[in-house]
């Protein structure tokens, strides 16, 4: 019983730790896309995407503030779940996970628009903006990390 309590506590903590990422991740691109030509614009990405997605259901939202918001929201859950998957395994080599799977993130996020059909422009147009959007994931993982170190601090009082 103890065992099942402790690995269901073990996967709260990092989905909670997942989320404070992903909100990491989300803060640091809502504050700053707006501040130059070069600055990652992923919202448009994931635009972009979830119209895509939606037209293979004849399927469109309309409205550029619901579009948002399903977009952020979608954001938010997929990143979540992705940064969730850092806590797995040991805490000896927590921030290294952190790290690659920041890089993975931010290196697909610049690579993998064109090959899935999708306008890499908003987030590979300059080298600094490939640089920004694999930072902004970098900075979501270690966040994810950090908290999952925290939150390990705190079960064992």
């Amino acid at each position: 019983m103890f065992y099942k309590k402790k690995k269901a506590m073990s996967k709260m903590h990092n989905y909670l730790a997942g989320l404070g990422g992903a909100i990491a991740l989300n803060i640091l691109h809502e504050s700053l896309k707006k501040k130059g030509s070069d600055m990652p614009r992923v919202d448009l990405l994931g635009e972009e995407a979830l119209q895509k997605t939606l037209q293979h259901f004849d399927a469109e939202i309309e409205d550029k503030d619901n579009l948002y918001a399903a977009t952020l929201a979608g954001d938010l859950i997929s990143n979540t779940m992705y940064y969730s998957m850092i806590g797995n395994g040991g805490r000896d080599y927590l921030f290294t996970r952190a790290i690659a799977y920041g890089l993975a993130a931010g290196v697909g996020a610049v690579t993998l628009p064109g090959p899935l059909g999708l306008d890499d422009e908003p987030v590979a147009h300059s080298n600094k903006t490939r640089a920004l959007t694999v930072g902004y994931y970098l900075a979501g993982a270690l966040v994810t990390a950090g908290l999952l170190k925290l939150l390990g601090k705190s079960s064992k009082v």
